[in-house]
């Protein structure tokens, strides 16, 4: 089972990009953030006519996630408990139907930006949430895996020029402090479990050609349980798609299941 998590920063403006990723890469699952559209403006039927069962979470013109699925999803469900009052539209999971039942947690964590302030208040909440889901979760001892665009860079190695980052909220160190406490739980983080070194990211702003000097970050993330990580055959990062016509920021990051 290949899965996918993708930001793609506005399905309006970057359906022609996601669809050829899609045909090229063929997924069977695609998690994706920042829609920024509402639900019954998702282009649903051009996804369905591609094989995908479609659930969206979305928010008019901000964040919004979805679950595209070439196999059955059980149990959906929308957003991060904790906050009856968020109306952040950040956090989607089902339950994909494969040879092996994995349960898929598509989110998007607040940038945080700028710091100090209500949004990295914001974003500091939303991780507490996120860390009481995640023990939930690791309680249960199924086959699951949290995956999406976490605006967390876990490491110095996670950036080209990580000094540039130091006041980000990405970089802090509370956020920091907060992603070690979710990823201590016993979370295995596959990207860094199957690949090593410096050189390796998901971000590029559209600002100062970043992309040409690949002074790009590393931002979206798998985090599998125990059971999952048992059945991870492969994680990479499909960089090659930034360079291509009218892009996201950010490029797509799929694991490989043996399930």
């Amino acid at each position: 089972m290949k899965i996918a998590t993708y930001n793609i920063n506005g399905i309006k403006a970057r359906i022609n990009a996601l669809t050829d990723w899609l045909k090229e890469a063929e997924p069977d699952v695609a998690l994706l953030q920042e829609i920024k559209s509402v639900d019954e403006g998702f282009p649903r039927e051009h996804f369905e006519d591609m094989g995908y069962i479609v659930e969206t979470h979305g928010q008019k013109g901000f964040n919004g996630v979805a679950i595209l699925s070439k196999l059955p999803l059980e149990d959906v469900t929308r957003g991060l408990p904790g906050d009856a009052e968020d109306e952040q539209a950040r956090w989607i999971e089902a339950t994909v139907m494969g040879k092996t039942p994995v349960r898929v947690c598509g989110l998007y964590l607040p940038n945080g930006n700028p710091v100090p302030g209500p949004k990295y208040d914001y974003k500091l909440a939303w991780m507490e949430r996120l860390y009481a889901r995640a023990k939930e979760i690791m309680a249960s001892e199924e086959t699951v895996l949290m995956a999406g665009d976490y605006n967390i860079i876990p490491q110095r190695e996670d950036a080209r020029n990580p000094d540039d980052w130091v006041g980000d909220a990405a970089f802090r160190p509370e956020s920091h402090a907060a992603w070690r406490r979710i990823l201590n739980l016993g979370f295995t983080e596959a990207f860094r479990a199957r690949v090593q070194g410096p050189d390796h990211y998901s971000f590029w702003d559209y600002q100062a050609g970043a992309w040409n000097r690949n002074n790009g970050i590393r931002i979206d993330h798998f985090l599998l349980t125990p059971q999952c990580a048992d059945l991870l055959l492969d994680c990479q990062i499909d960089t090659y798609a930034r360079g291509r016509e009218k892009p996201s920021d950010h490029v797509p990051v799929w694991v490989e299941l043996d399930a």
